[in-house]
């Protein structure tokens, strides 16, 4: 046991040895002064009395013992004063982890999105403490999942995702190559306007004001997935990452509030790993955009790097399931035992001490008073 204020102790330890001994030095001078009284004569045969022996042993025994216990008791309190604890370091269990998925969910890389929401079912699976949430974008993004532990929530959406970009597909493939509303055949409008509201009832929230502002705003969308995170500020013992698939094909027609290079440093900053996923160049070139795949790869992966996270190239020579299980096994790596020493007040001992020595002093001293 340690003390946190030891010099109370011993301070109030020389206080008390020198009131004793003030107190010893004064009942001495005053047992050896006649004060005045009755003085009575032949008291010598009453001081042999047994009863009188009785009398006077216990008396001094009860004094002594009040004494001891008064003393005992400001001992007591000066331990309580000068607080004693003890230091201790406790496990408390593993790290956990915050993981978003951030998706771009733009027509051009509905393949890449399916297979990784369709590997990421697996993962999410298999969590147990650790949080997910899910954040689609394009012109603004919407938050799919909110973080929760709450797994079947979240493999259920999943499934809507997966669902959702396999119609992309169909659209993409079926109507893809049509300018122009007029130029798909007759017999396929039905199944046009069926797929349009399929897939509005997921993407909805995602392309406001994408006619003035534009598409894939990249940026906007990791800085908008990054602040989803609850308790961002706080320091917390949970380690967050994001997981973000886009071919950062940015097709912005004003300027964006944020663009992926100061996204990726607002996440550095907060602690946030981001891994990214993008695509081979033969889905990319599929989209006929404009934008230079070298470009586009290199600028996502400065940034990703920069948080201290890994990007990965989708494609024939790795897998999406490949890349998953290689950032699950790196953040596996980053959540050890969390180890924390803390001091601990331990007043009990002093505390029951000064109750008993207060319980004596109070008996002793109603049966002295009688």
């Amino acid at each position: 046991m340690t003390l946190k204020n030891p010099i109370i102790l011993m301070a109030g330890t020389l206080v008390l040895l020198a009131a004793a001994a003030a107190a010893a030095i004064l009942r001495r001078r005053s047992g050896s002064t006649y004060r005045g009284g009755i003085l009575a004569a032949g008291t010598e045969a009453v001081r042999r009395l047994p009863e009188y022996i009785r009398r006077r042993n216990l008396y001094r025994v009860l004094s002594a013992l009040l004494a001891l216990s008064l003393a005992g008791a400001a001992v007591c309190t000066l331990l309580l004063i000068a607080r004693p604890y003890k230091t201790e370091t406790v496990t408390s269990g593993v790290k956990k982890r915050d993981i978003f998925l951030c998706l771009d969910v733009s027509y051009s890389i509905y393949e890449l999105n399916y297979e990784l929401v369709d590997s990421l079912e697996e993962v999410v699976a298999g969590l147990e403490g650790d949080r997910f949430g899910i954040s689609i974008f394009n012109t603004s993004t919407v938050l799919f999942v909110p973080m929760t532990d709450d797994y079947d929530f979240v493999i259920s959406r999943l499934e809507i995702l997966k669902e959702y970009f396999r119609l992309q597909e169909e659209y993409m493939k079926t109507f893809g190559d049509y300018q122009y509303l007029y130029e798909i055949p007759d017999e396929d409008m039905e199944r046009y306007y069926e797929l349009e509201q399929l897939l509005n009832d997921t993407e909805a929230g995602t392309l406001i004001n994408n006619h003035m502002r534009g598409s894939s705003l990249i940026g906007e969308g990791l800085a908008s997935c990054l602040y989803s995170f609850p308790g961002l500020d706080d320091d917390m013992d949970r380690t967050r990452c994001i997981i973000m698939s886009t071919d950062n094909s940015q097709q912005a027609l004003t300027k964006p509030l944020v663009e992926l290079k100061e996204a990726a440093q607002i996440c550095a900053k907060n602690d946030v790993t981001v891994y990214g996923v993008f695509p081979e160049q033969q889905m990319f070139d599929s989209t006929d955009d404009g934008a230079d795949y070298e470009s586009s790869m290199k600028e996502f992966k400065r940034a990703v790097e920069s948080t201290d996270g890994i990007f990965y190239l989708a494609g024939k020579t790795t897998s999406v399931s490949d890349i998953v299980a290689g950032i699950q096994r790196r953040e596996a790596l980053a959540v050890a035992e969390v180890t924390v020493t803390k001091e601990t007040d331990q007043p009990a001992v002093p505390y029951f001490a000064l109750l008993v020595c207060l319980g004596i002093a109070g008996i002793t001293g109603v049966i002295l008073k009688r």
